[in-house]
């Protein structure tokens, strides 16, 4: 086996349960901005409880990884785990039983979702996809930049940004099937 890299979230359960360090380093490095984003972004949690939450949640998968009845369902169970803990971080805070909060108070978790499977589409990428599409959405870096650092001009530019968003495009949809079934 080349590593857990690339593995679908089934193998990367199977992994771990296997006792796979790199697979279990995998998982966590997959899913701590997917954590971290519910806890700050979605229940707008401070820092300090943010990583309380971050830490417990890990935790939890760790010694419950056996209790995932479907290995293909981590990520909604994460989110899950993570949103509960956020619940009880409030309470805490608060003083008042978790079980009194709702959710209505955090912002729609969909937001995050999206986001998660946008990045996770992008790993799919080729690495010039993934450098050109970063530079031009994520470090907002102009035509003019991005065709002075990588040395092509800068009408390629815009070619190169749509034929990756393509791409991006067909990985995502591939994804995501109309009729709702799993692709694993």
């Amino acid at each position: 086996m080349s590593g857990p890299s690339g593995f679908t979230d089934a193998e990367l359960v199977r992994a771990c349960r296997a006792g796979d360090a790199d697979a279990w380093n995998e998982l966590v490095e997959r899913y701590s901005r997917y954590v971290y984003a519910i806890a700050v972004r979605g229940f707008r949690l401070s820092d300090e409880d943010a990583e309380d939450v971050f830490q417990d949640v890990f935790t939890r998968i760790y010694t419950r990884l056996d209790s995932l009845r479907e290995d293909s369902a981590l990520r909604p169970w994460i989110a899950q785990l993570t949103r509960r803990r956020c619940l009880d971080a409030i309470a805490a805070r608060r003083e008042v039983p978790a079980e009194e909060l709702t959710e209505e108070g955090s912002t729609d978790l969909t937001e995050i979702e999206e986001a998660f499977e946008v990045r996770e589409a992008l790993t799919s990428l080729s690495g010039a996809c993934q450098d050109i599409l970063d530079r031009f959405f994520t470090r907002d870096q102009s035509y003019k930049t991005i065709s002075d650092e990588l040395e092509i001009p800068s009408g390629t530019i815009a070619s190169r940004i749509a034929r990756c968003l393509g791409r991006l495009r067909e990985t995502l949809e591939g994804r995501n099937p109309a009729d709702g079934g799993s692709r694993e």
